[in-house]
C-alpha cells in the first residue's frame, strides 16, 4: 500500500477576490502535492474558504448582499483558481457548509470542553475586525494594527476562551525536537521566541447577538464559535472528522489520513498554526502535523500589495497575457521558499524571455530540429551516454531531491536550468550541425536528448505542461529516443 501524504493550505477568507499572494500559496502547494504523487505517495491536497465572521458581514452589508451570497460569489473565484493556474487539489472545503464542516468543528469544541480547556470570563479588549481577531497594544503600531493601518474596536463581552497558556511548554518541546518540524528553519526561532514570551488564553467565541454568521457553540446557542475552532477545524472535517464512522476518502479512513503531513501557509499566520492549532489537538488527543511550510509575503515593485494604492496583482489577467507555466515558473523561481519577493512586470518578461524563451525553450527547439531527421534512435544507457552526462544529471537529480526534501522549491527548480545552460554548452562544444558521420551523431543526439528527458521529470511538479510538450517532442520509450519537432515551447515576448 502507498504512502498517504495529506497536505493542506490555509483557507481563504471569502471577502474579496485572490490575487498573486494567493497564487503563490496554492502553486507551492500543487509542487509539493504533483512530486508526492510522482514519489509514488496517496495524495490528498486539500484547500478552501473561510467563510465566516464579522467582516464578512460587513463587506456582505456594504454590497447589498446576504453572507450566504457573498460568500458564495467569492468562494467560485477561489475554486476557479485551479483551471487559472492548472492547480490539482483534490478537495475544496467551505466553512460555511453545515453538513460537510460544520459536524467537525462542533465536535472538536465538546473535545476541547470535556478537556477542560475551555471556560467562559468577561473580557474587554481591543478587536481588529480585518484580522477578525482580539490584539493587544504591542501588536499595534501607532495605535494602529500594523497590517490594516486601522485603529482596533474596543470590546467589552462575555466569551468562551481556550486555555492556551497551559500548553506553552509541550509546544515548545515538539517545535524543538521537530516533532512538528517548521520550515524554514528561521520561523522555528520566530514561533519558539513568541512562545518563550508566554502565551495568554485566547477568546474562542462572540456573542450570536453581535455575530450570527457562524456555527453556534455547542450547548449554548448564544454564542458563535470564534475563527480558532471554526477555520483551524477544516483541516480535520476536510478528511472526515466528525462524520459517521463509514466516511472514508479512497477506501481510507479519518485516522489513516491523520495527521496532516504538510501545511502550507503564509507567515502572518503563523502563531496561528504554530501555537494555537498545536495546542488544540495536544487538548484534543489529536496527532499533531508533521509540519508546517511558512511562505513569506509578495510586494509590487518594492510596495505592499493594496486595493488603496491600486498595486493588486491579478493572476487571472497574467495568466491570459503570458501562460500559465510563465506564471508558475515566475512564483516558484523568483520568489525564494520561505521568504518574500517583490513583482515586477520588468522582472517576470526579463525571466520569461531568458529563463523560458531562451532557456527551455531555445534548448528544446535545438534538440529537436537536430534529432527529428534521424529518429527513432535507438540507444543503449551504458554505451551511448557519456560519463559527463551521468555525472551531471546524477548531480542534478541528488541536489533536486535534497532541495525537495528541504521544501526550498526555488532552489530545486534553479537545479533544472543548471541542467539547461549544461546541455546548451554541451551541444555547443560537440558541434553536431557540423558532424558527418551519423553514429556520431546519433551518440551526441542521444546524450543531449537525455540530458532534456531529465530537466523534463525535474520540471514536472513544477510546470505541468511544460514538461508534457517536451515529451511531446523529445521522448524516451522502449529504448528508443522518438524527436518529432513542435512549436516554440515560449515564443519570445517583444
Amino acid at each position: 500500500m502507498p504512502n498517504k501524504f495529506y497536505i493542506t493550505t490555509a483557507i481563504d477568507y471569502a471577502n474579496a477576490k485572490p490575487h498573486i499572494g494567493h497564487a503563490l500559496e496554492k502553486i507551492q502547494a500543487d509542487v509539493i502535492a504533483r512530486y508526492r504523487r510522482i514519489k509514488g505517495d496517496e495524495v490528498w491536497f486539500v484547500t478552501g474558504t473561510d467563510e465566516h465572521g464579522a467582516k464578512i458581514v460587513r463587506a456582505a452589508d456594504v454590497a447589498g448582499k446576504s453572507p450566504r451570497d457573498f460568500v458564495n460569489e467569492y468562494a467560485e473565484y477561489f475554486q476557479a483558481l485551479k483551471q487559472t493556474l492548472n492547480l490539482s487539489w483534490d478537495d475544496f472545503i467551505r466553512t460555511s457548509d453545515s453538513k460537510r464542516h460544520w459536524p467537525g468543528a462542533q465536535k472538536l469544541w465538546l473535545k476541547l470542553h470535556e478537556a477542560g480547556d475551555l471556560y467562559k470570563k468577561k473580557y474587554r479588549g481591543l478587536y481588529c475586525v480585518g484580522h477578525e481577531a482580539f490584539v493587544t497594544e504591542k501588536d499595534l503600531v501607532d495605535g494602529k494594527c500594523r497590517d490594516h493601518q486601522k485603529e482596533p474596536e474596543v470590546v467589552e463581552e462575555e466569551n468562551w476562551f481556550f486555555r492556551l497558556s497551559k500548553y506553552g511548554p509541550q509546544i515548545k518541546k515538539v517545535i524543538e525536537t521537530d516533532e512538528l518540524k517548521i520550515f524554514p528553519r528561521g520561523r522555528k526561532h520566530e514561533i519558539l521566541s513568541l512562545i518563550e514570551n508566554g502565551l495568554e488564553d485566547v477568546s474562542f467565541s462572540r456573542p450570536r447577538k453581535d455575530l450570527s454568521w457562524g456555527i453556534p457553540v455547542p450547548n449554548d446557542p448564544e454564542h458563535t464559535m470564534y475563527v480558532w475552532c471554526d477555520a483551524l477545524a477544516s483541516y480535520l472535517t476536510a478528511i472526515g472528522y466528525g462524520q459517521n464512522s463509514d466516511f472514508r476518502i479512497r477506501n481510507l479512513e479519518f485516522s489513516d489520513w491523520w495527521p496532516a503531513d504538510v501545511h502550507v501557509i503564509g507567515k502572518d499566520i503563523l502563531r496561528f498554526h504554530a501555537a494555537i492549532w498545536p495546542a488544540m489537538l495536544l487538548s484534543t488527543g489529536l496527532k499533531l502535523p508533521k509540519s508546517i511550510f511558512v511562505h513569506g509575503m509578495i510586494a509590487v515593485s518594492g510596495q505592499k500589495m493594496s486595493k488603496t494604492v491600486g498595486n493588486v496583482i491579478d493572476q487571472v489577467e497574467l495568466v491570459k497575457k503570458y501562460g500559465t507555466d510563465a506564471v508558475r515558473y515566475f512564483l516558484l523561481r523568483e520568489i525564494p521558499s520561505g521568504e518574500d519577493g517583490d513583482f515586477s512586470y520588468e522582472k517576470l518578461e526579463e525571466r520569461y524571455n531568458g529563463d523560458l524563451a531562451n532557456g527551455i525553450g531555445n534548448l528544446t527547439a535545438r534538440v529537436a530540429t537536430l534529432g527529428e531527421k534521424i529518429s527513432p534512435l535507438q540507444w543503449n544507457f551504458e554505451s551511448d551516454i557519456e560519463d559527463a552526462i551521468k555525472k551531471e544529471t546524477e548531480r542534478a537529480l541528488s541536489a533536486y531531491e535534497k532541495y525537495m526534501k528541504e521544501i526550498r522549491l526555488n532552489d530545486a527548480l534553479a537545479v533544472a536550468w543548471e541542467l539547461i545552460s549544461f546541455s546548451d554548452k554541451y551541444i555547443n562544444e560537440k558541434k553536431p550541425w557540423a558532424v558527418s558521420d551519423e553514429n556520431a551523431l546519433r551518440t551526441i543526439i542521444a546524450n543531449a536528448g537525455y540530458c532534456i528527458g531529465t530537466i523534463a521529470n525535474l520540471l514536472l511538479p513544477f510546470l505541468p505542461e511544460t514538461a508534457e510538450k517536451i515529451r511531446q517532442q523529445i521522448l524516451f520509450e522502449d529504448s528508443a529516443l522518438k524527436i518529432k519537432k513542435g512549436g516554440n515551447l515560449f515564443p519570445r515576448l517583444t
